[in-house]
């Protein structure tokens, strides 16, 4: 595999950037979703979701502007992939609408059940999102039934194998970690020292599901590891990912809430650096016959819309960067209760 960087590529590693953004970010609001149910004071959740509060809308912006990139630059990916995956994306479009209406009404009426079936519904639909998004990166590692005129042919049965299963485990366990880690930024007191005994307990279910995950790849698909083979300068991206991981419960333990959170940050980015190299030059990688994947070539724009796209990217994305950062430097410091909060 040789690198050119063409504007293919360019779109490619950009797609990634974007789409690797929206994992740090609106993974640890996934994750304090997924860790909402643990506590059991009404003030405790409240507070956890006001943590997420002002940002969390925002963050799923990187999202929409990661599909939105792969349908202009990569039209035949977007179309085989979202007709192939269309039951799991619907259902993954439907447990982020039911996530945000689960936030924006659980503190509209004092009932105690009113609260608790809500809390339910806003951590339950942040698990779903995570193991979705999970078994969507399974499946594409795996590869997927698509035939020489790019239809795609499965079910929602066949993308729910084992392996793409323990995706969605490995991504459900790194957003929990990533989210308590953000949690005890975010907290102090009481609320605090629960999250900080969360961060230990996520760091061993991650580690776990990711040493797990590790094997399989290595064991069951080789061409993942073709890449690394090739180019071992890329073991450096594995390196970086483990010193990541290894120096949370270091920051953690000498009250360095920011740096554990920057570290979890660059465990994430990594993986996905590390699951794009091995993808690359593909998208969408053909179970029926590898002639039939979709690549960088032969699902693109013409070189003209990558161009022209391009340079709106370059004007559009600061503007996209400059809220983003305006937002966290608004809301940054501990999160409080106020007539104002959820």
């Amino acid at each position: 595999m040789e690198f050119s960087f063409d504007l293919n590529t360019i779109w490619f590693i950009l797609i990634g950037v974007l789409l690797a953004v929206y994992g740090v970010l609106d993974g640890f609001d996934l994750g304090v979703g997924a860790l909402h149910l643990l506590t059991k004071s009404d003030e405790h959740r409240r507070l956890q979701i006001n943590s997420i509060g002002p940002v969390w809308d925002g963050n799923e912006v990187w999202l929409v502007t990661g599909g939105g990139a792969l349908f202009a630059a990569f039209p035949d990916v977007y179309a085989t992939a979202f007709s192939g995956f269309y039951i799991p994306f619907m259902l993954l479009l439907f447990m982020l609408i039911f996530r945000a209406v689960s936030i924006e009404v659980r503190s509209k009426h004092e009932s105690t059940r009113w609260r608790n079936n809500w809390d339910r519904a806003f951590s339950i639909s942040s698990i779903l999102i995570a193991i979705l998004i999970g078994v969507a990166i399974g499946n594409v590692t795996l590869g997927v039934p698509i035939d020489q005129n790019k239809q795609f042919f499965g079910n929602l049965l066949s993308m729910l194998n084992p392996y793409s299963l323990l995706i969605g485990v490995t991504a459900l366990a790194i957003f929990m970690m990533h989210g308590a880690i953000y949690l005890v930024m975010k907290t102090e007191g009481v609320l605090q020292k629960i999250a900080k005994s969360w961060v230990n307990n996520t760091i061993i279910f991650f580690v776990v599901s990711y040493v797990s995950a590790t094997m399989a790849t290595l064991i069951y698909i080789p061409h993942m590891v073709e890449p690394f083979r090739a180019h071992p300068e890329f073991f450096a991206l594995a390196l970086l990912n483990m010193l990541a991981i290894a120096n949370i419960p270091r920051e953690i333990s000498h009250g360095r809430e920011f740096r554990a959170f920057l570290s979890s940050s660059a465990a994430i980015l990594s993986l996905m650096a590390l699951f794009a190299i091995g993808l690359f030059p593909n998208f969408l990688i053909s179970s029926i016959n590898p002639a039939y994947s979709l690549n960088i070539y032969n699902a693109a724009s013409s070189e003209r819309t990558l161009g022209i796209m391009l340079t709106m990217a370059a004007v559009g994305i600061p503007f996209v960067l400059a809220y983003t950062f305006g937002i966290y430097r608004v809301f940054r410091g501990k999160v409080r209760l106020d007539k104002m909060s959820y």
